[in-house]
């Protein structure tokens, strides 16, 4: 029998939902995005994402609902995003599933926003079955997750400091390219020498397969504020190719590491920084050299959107997960 799930989706600064079949086939999938409200600032405002996410939920539940040509009553569940994320920008898709899943006599499906992103595989490869081995890698997150099962994750690494898609906001305001820094610095390190200036790479005592991407930010900074003092000109696009090496070398180190300790055949990749075309090269290429397989999500599915927390949300349906109508946001909601 087929499963209808009402995925919401509102950890940052985008207001999304999205009706999902099954687990794998996306019948909408509405994403309103704040980037250009947040550009001048450089970064996300959090209570001006919380209250555009109050101004724009009700709407877009309603555009997904219309777009998938099914109504409220046609849904099997409402899952939702309950953390990590913005508390505020979290409490307003929380309390809209938790009204609708009142109101319509629906259960209610909490969803963890990092098994959301790794979900997101299952939508773009319908054959992709666990175990495989994720990077999720975002402003927010940098985790190596081996993926036991549908609902069964454990952590193999993840960031001490700043994520990736943190870094790489940084070091594009530094550049003066603007927000979000993640697809600016992408495009304008095509044009750059990933070699001609080496960055550290940090590697963690002992087996950790933890990362830290503080020192090569701050690296980067140091450099170009020494060149600046000298008043020698920097060559922009050769900073960013060469910062831009350094963090996929560290992500995809790391994680074809974790992969090789836990014996999986399949390496996927989840989150913001997923879109990025070096790491997707040089992923494919060094699974390749190591007999496994890379897959990614489309651009689409590696931003914050709803389907992939109605994709996770179907699996912990079928699971059996359930939440009360006192489910609240955790910010900081650790995977495990």
């Amino acid at each position: 029998m087929d499963r209808y799930i009402l995925g919401i989706e509102s950890s940052c600064d985008e207001t999304a939902a999205s009706v999902v079949r099954n687990g794998r086939e996306v019948l909408s999938n509405v994403i309103n995005t704040q980037i250009d409200l947040h550009k001048v600032y450089g970064g996300v405002v959090p209570e001006i994402a919380s209250r555009k996410h109050i101004e724009n939920i009700d709407a877009v539940i309603d555009e997904a609902l219309s777009e998938a040509k099914m109504e409220l009553s046609d849904m099997d569940a409402i899952a939702v995003t309950y953390g990590p994320g913005l508390v505020g920008a979290l409490l307003v898709g929380v309390s809209s599933a938790k009204a609708i899943a009142y109101a319509a006599n629906k259960p209610l499906v909490p969803v963890n926003h990092i098994r959301g992103h790794i979900s997101a595989n299952f939508i773009a490869h319908p054959d992709l079955k666990p175990p495989f081995v994720c990077l999720v890698a975002s402003g927010g997150h940098s985790h190596i997750v081996n993926v036991k099962d549908y609902t069964s994750f454990a952590v193999l690494g993840r960031t001490r400091d700043d994520a990736a898609g943190e870094a790489f906001d940084k070091i594009a305001r530094v550049l003066g390219l603007g927000y979000p820094g993640g697809p600016l610095i992408d495009k304008l390190a095509k044009k750059g020498n990933p070699k001609a200036i080496e960055f550290p790479r940090v590697k963690m005592d002992g087996n950790s397969l933890d990362f830290s991407f503080s020192g090569v930010k701050t690296a980067v900074i140091n450099y170009i504020h020494k060149a600046e003092q000298r008043g020698e000109e920097i060559n922009a696009a050769d900073v960013a190719a060469s910062f831009q090496e350094a963090v996929t070398d560290a992500l995809c180190g790391h994680t074809i590491e974790g992969a090789l300790r836990c014996g999986v055949k399949t390496v996927a990749v989840a989150g913001g920084v997923a879109a990025n075309s070096q790491l997707r090269e040089k992923m494919t290429e060094m699974c390749k050299k190591n007999g496994m397989e890379a897959v990614y999500p489309p651009p689409i599915l590696c931003t914050d959107n709803a389907a992939m927390i109605a994709c996770a949300g179907y699996f912990g349906f079928e699971k059996g997960d359930r939440a009360g109508l006192d489910l609240n946001a955790v910010p900081n909601l650790p995977l495990e």
